[in-house]
């Protein structure tokens, strides 16, 4: 019996252990305030994911190198790409029937940094082609972006459907949010009319911008001080022209900048350090530099100063402004913010009340005193009543008149 009793008290000890254990797991669990209220963390895609092992029958040869060394994936542009932020890439080789294929996806911090290393790669005069964000051709090499991912594809043979497979590989690489989904807002200060989108260059850094084919010598535009820079040709009335376009990060260092610009070109051939091919490919007599706000223009080319100057001039800086947003208020702050509007709205009926009674009453005495009434109908006799004794009176008059009799009759 003892043995039976102390099994039952384990027994009944164990059962209330599990009872406390599984609320007190309950309790742990997050509410849906606290769900929606938890901050989601994305990691990026693995390298290895931004290619497939096969698609519309082409299949890779051997396993995809994950690649995280620029000097690895491209060694001639590694400083380039450390420039437009590389972080990793995917090198795979594909085999359908007897046509091959080699392809590398180079992944980048931002939007910005894709869209800077595709416009390195493709050169000027590339077809453009619509796969993904942005895309050029040069015979069997096709080159696009999409999101933070440059593709480079190189294939033995182009067939008709090459942009269509292409096309599934870019619907399939990851979208970004947020900040790093931004294209480089320098972008927007490129005038539209006669450019030719295909020859745009976006630089961070002097490697970049010189091997993309920069007007100026990297050392003057000084992108130790924080420089971006965009470059485009323009099909003006009197001949091709290209525009340079500097975002520095302060009016200050851009008046600065426009005015060791200006004295560069000023120097002509005894400039230090020489003029590059660009420059001294261009007619002189069309060179100019001018500032608007942080941002530095010049235009080069062959064609005529009338035109160059306007194409200039139709560079302009517009500060925009962006709000701040403000914190979310708490519960505490919504209750009191309710009962101020209702004390507010109750303060607002009994004001009208007032003025409303005021007005109707004071309107009403008005017109009493103007019928020659006291302003208060208090002492008014407005009782119904039938003045029962005067008629009876009268009547007693006409009865004795009738009856009276003549003293004449």
């Amino acid at each position: 019996m003892k043995w039976k009793l102390m099994t039952r008290k384990a027994m009944l000890f164990a059962g209330l252990a599990c009872c406390a254990v599984q609320a007190l797991g309950q309790g742990e669990q997050p509410t849906e305030a606290e769900k929606k209220s938890a901050t989601t963390i994305v990691l990026p895609p693995s390298p290895k994911a931004l290619l497939p092992d096969s698609f519309d029958g082409w299949v890779t040869t051997g396993p995809s190198k994950v690649v995280t060394d620029a000097v690895e994936v491209d060694p001639a542009n590694a400083a380039a790409l450390k420039e437009y932020g590389f972080n990793a890439a995917a090198v795979a080789d594909y085999k359908r029937e007897s046509e091959t294929l080699g392809m590398r996806a180079l992944r980048f911090d931002d939007a910005s940094g894709a869209y800077g290393a595709y416009t390195y790669y493709r050169q000027n005069g590339w077809p453009r082609e619509e796969i993904g964000t942005g895309a050029a051709s040069d015979h069997n090499r096709v080159l696009f972006w999409q999101g933070t991912t440059v593709v480079d594809a190189t294939f033995s043979r182009i067939g008709p459907m090459t942009a269509g497979e292409l096309r599934e590989i870019a619907h399939q690489l990851p979208v970004p949010t947020g900040n790093r989904a931004m294209i480089p807002p320098i972008l927007a200060n490129l005038p539209k009319a006669q450019l030719d989108g295909q020859t745009t260059h976006y630089a961070e850094g002097p490697a970049g911008y010189a091997g993309s084919g920069g007007v100026l010598p990297p050392s003057l535009v000084d992108f130790d001080k924080g420089a971006e820079t965009v470059t485009a040709n323009y099909s003006l009335t009197s001949g091709a022209a290209t525009l340079t376009i500097i975002d520095y990060p302060t009016p200050q260092i851009a008046e600065a900048q426009e005015a060791a610009i200006r004295a560069y070109l000023k120097a002509g051939s005894q400039a230090q350090p020489p003029w590059p091919k660009p420059l001294t490919d261009s007619d002189q007599a069309s060179l100019e530099v001018r500032h608007s706000g942080p941002l530095v223009a010049l235009v080069s080319g062959d064609a005529v100063p009338d035109d160059s100057h306007r194409l200039l001039e139709s560079v302009h800086f517009e500060a925009s402004l962006t709000g701040i947003p403000q914190p979310v208020e708490s519960e505490v702050e919504k209750t009191s913010r309710l009962l101020l509007g209702i004390a507010v709205l109750t303060l607002i009926g009994a004001t009208a009340a007032v003025v409303l009674g005021g007005f109707l009453g004071g309107g009403r005495a008005l017109y009493r005193m103007a019928r020659g009434k006291p302003i208060s109908s208090v002492y008014d006799e407005e009782f119904i009543h039938l003045d029962l004794a005067e008629k009876w009176d009268e009547r007693i008059e006409v009865v004795e008149v009738i009856e009276r009799p003549n003293p004449e009759g």
